[in-house]
């Protein structure tokens, strides 16, 4: 049969129970303001009952307190922090884009485009127009031409202060995720350190997934949670558990107990990827050296918006086939690998739109990279007109490459330069201003330098400044891709096989001067008699044949090509133009009087006909067009890019914040604190204390009676 004192074990059972409770309610209302807390409960249980012997078979033992758990649900985690990334991502937008968006605004206060455009294309060229000859007004409207180019100097310097924000703020984020991390890694030690135990780790497993929600916002987050078994009893819950976290679309930043860091480091100033970047932009590595792809198509979260909007170039990176595989001698008398690239896209055959770096750079060969020192565009035709558009890069030296060599294997393989990245970031709107400074400009120039001042012929106005010594390019036409043409092309050729076949002609002549059959003959005889014999059918046939088998040499030196990169190899030519750079030509602003005015040199002083030229070229599409648009048409083509992302960050943030909302307060309602349940919990566990109490109370007289009165 049970003990005597069976029952006053069981009403201590309660008593324990009711104390646990109690206790665990005081700590869910000390927390109740508790960011990333769990609410707790006791998990209890009968206790196994006792065989007694007796006719009614088990007595009761009363309770057992199993554990104090979390109450949370995993499904609202997951859900909440793979929504958060998606927060961070377009709140780092919204912010940025706003930024963008003021830069380009013309409301009237500021300076903006069409303010600019309008006094030199309107107010400007209409006050000279009125007095083609008079040098004040070339003066006034130089002054107005100076203001557009200061403009886009102006609003590339503030584009490349977002770029340099964001660039500083990855480097920030990065530390951040590195000093996540380490904490995670910490706390999942601690964790299976007291839960090997048989106890649950409920402030530290809070602490943890409050870390995780910070580290979601950054990066985009998965958490795996598996759990160790051991390796002699499988079936045995050891209580501990390998947490491993992967981020940017799956790479593992924590693996229980261990964590990897990560690290910036600054591309120098020849691993550039787009012209108008800044000195300096981060590439991120791991520890170990291995370089964390930055450009994960699932990476999300704040260092996703970060990147986009320092990287996003519309998907418009170079790529290209390799067709070629070369060597150059330079300057410095050193060999260097050239590698020849066709290219169709048309951000890459229209050199106004295309985006490298002119200061040397990082390309990806098949999945091998290597530095190159500069580039030259080259364009060619074939018998049918078709133009093949073709970039040559010169590989850098030893120095920079090591001893890896461009082998003939990579043929045929497709070469890139920076990855693609589909959002319209600060190089995209650099490329954009780009174009329309260098179109402008050409056409603006034409303009002015097929006309006369006076009896002089015009002379550029917009220009480039160079980096160094405050000298200006000169932008040779010869130079001048958009120039180029099949005709062009052809010309170059014939000239050059004309070219050869007189050099093949005077060779012959040269070879048979002493030939017994001229004997007797000097002079203008002999020399009519050679001339004569060289055009002889068998003779030219000879010729045209060797011309014939040089055929594709002398297409290969018709090419027009264009150069830019390091080590000297920046050509004058308008790609070197850029917004940051735009100018006015030096020799106009010291004498405004070579500023064409006339299109005829006999017309008089006051003609004003190649005025009306440059008044077309504002709003005549057929003069200048820019993404189908005219010249002045600028700001609407930019801001409607600018206003969409900036509409488009503004309610995806506002949409997948409500959406976190939604969450949170799902989550909260089950995992969080509520004050008025607890009040009711607090009641509710306080009476089975005293009741329990009360239990003992009563057995205590029970047994004082039984031992003392009865003298049991």
């Amino acid at each position: 049969m049970a003990s005597t004192f069976f029952g006053l074990n069981i009403a201590y059972t309660g008593l324990l129970a009711s104390n646990a409770a109690l206790n665990t309610t005081s700590n869910n209302i000390a927390n109740v303001q508790t960011v990333g807390y769990s609410r707790q409960q006791v998990t209890q249980q009968a206790a196994s009952a006792l065989k007694v012997f007796q006719t009614y078979g088990c007595a009761g033992a009363g309770v057992e307190t199993l554990a104090i758990e979390r109450v949370r649900d995993e499904f609202y985690d997951f859900r909440y922090w793979s929504n958060n990334s998606k927060v961070g991502e377009y709140a780092q937008k919204q912010y940025y884009m706003q930024q963008i968006e003021a830069y380009f605004d013309d409301n009237g206060q500021n300076a903006g485009f069409k303010t600019v455009f309008d006094q030199l294309m309107i107010s400007g060229l209409q006050a000279w127009m009125d007095n083609p000859n008079d040098n004040a007004t070339k003066q006034q409207f130089i002054g107005f031409a100076g203001s557009l180019a200061e403009y886009f100097n102006g609003v590339a310097g503030n584009l490349q202060k977002v770029q340099k924000d964001a660039n500083q703020e990855i480097k920030l984020k990065v530390d951040e995720i590195n000093s996540i991390a380490g904490e995670i890694a910490t706390l999942n030690k601690q964790i299976n350190t007291i839960e090997l135990a048989g106890s649950r780790a409920n402030e530290l497993r809070d602490r943890r997934e409050l870390l995780i929600d910070q580290l979601s916002q950054i990066v985009d987050t998965e958490v795996q949670e598996i759990p160790i078994s051991d390796p002699n009893m499988p079936d045995r819950e050891t209580g501990a558990h390998r947490y491993i976290i992967r981020i940017a679309g799956g790479q593992t930043l924590v693996d229980g107990n261990d964590y990897k860091s990560l690290e910036c480091v600054a591309r120098r100033d020849y691993e550039k990827v787009n012209q108008s970047d800044i000195d300096g932009l981060y590439d991120v590595y791991w520890g170990d050296g291995q370089k964390f792809n930055l450009y994960s198509g699932a990476m999300g979260g704040e260092l996703k918006g970060l990147i986009d909007l320092r990287d996003g170039n519309n998907g418009e990176n170079f790529m290209g086939e390799i067709v070629d595989i070369g060597k150059v001698t330079g300057q410095d008398n050193v060999t260097r690998d050239t590698v020849t690239i066709n290219v169709n896209r048309h951000y890459l055959t229209d050199l106004n739109k295309c985006n490298l770096s002119d200061q040397g750079g990082i390309i990806k060969l098949g999945n091998q990279e290597f530095n190159y020192d500069s580039w030259t565009y080259s364009v060619s035709y074939d018998a049918n007109g078709e133009p093949t558009y073709s970039y040559t890069f010169t590989i850098s030296d030893s120095e920079k490459n090591g001893t890896e060599l461009v082998t003939n294997h990579k043929l045929g393989m497709t070469a890139t330069v920076g990855a693609g990245i589909n959002y319209q970031g600060v190089p995209y709107y650099m490329a954009q201003m780009n174009e329309w400074v260098r179109t402008f400009s050409q056409k603006f120039n034409d303009i002015l330098t097929s006309g006369y001042s006076g009896e002089e012929q015009g002379i550029k106005m917009f220009t480039a400044g160079m980096a160094a010594d405050n000298k200006q390019y000169t932008l040779p036409d010869d130079k001048r891709y958009d120039l180029e043409s099949f005709e062009a092309y052809t010309a170059r050729v014939d000239k050059l096989k004309a070219d050869l076949k007189t050099q093949l002609e005077t060779e012959w002549k040269d070879n048979h001067r002493n030939d017994p059959a001229y004997a007797g003959l000097t002079g203008d005889a002999l020399e009519a008699a050679l001339e004569n014999d060289v055009q002889a059918p068998a003779v030219q046939a000879g010729i045209t044949a060797q011309i014939a088998a040089q055929d594709a040499d002398i297409r290969e030196k018709a090419k027009l090509t264009i150069s830019a990169g390091a080590n000297g190899a920046s050509g004058d030519n308008y790609y070197m133009m850029t917004a940051l750079n735009v100018d006015i030509l030096s020799a106009l602003e010291l004498d405004p009087s070579r500023l064409a005015n006339k299109k005829q040199i006999g017309d008089g002083v006051e003609q004003n006909d190649l005025l009306e030229d440059l008044k077309d070229l504002a709003s005549d599409k057929n003069s200048m067009s820019f993404r189908g648009s005219s010249a002045s048409e600028f700001l609407q083509c930019i801001l409607s890019d600018i206003a969409l992302n900036a509409k488009r960050a503004e309610t995806f943030y506002q949409s997948f914040s409500d959406i976190a909302y939604t969450i949170d307060t799902q989550r909260a309602s089950i995992s969080g604190v509520d004050e008025d349940e607890e009040a009711v919990n607090l009641v509710k566990f306080q009476n089975g204390y005293n009741l329990a109490c009360k239990m003992i109370q009563t057995l205590s007289e029970v047994y004082d009676r039984l031992i003392l009165q009865t003298g049991v």
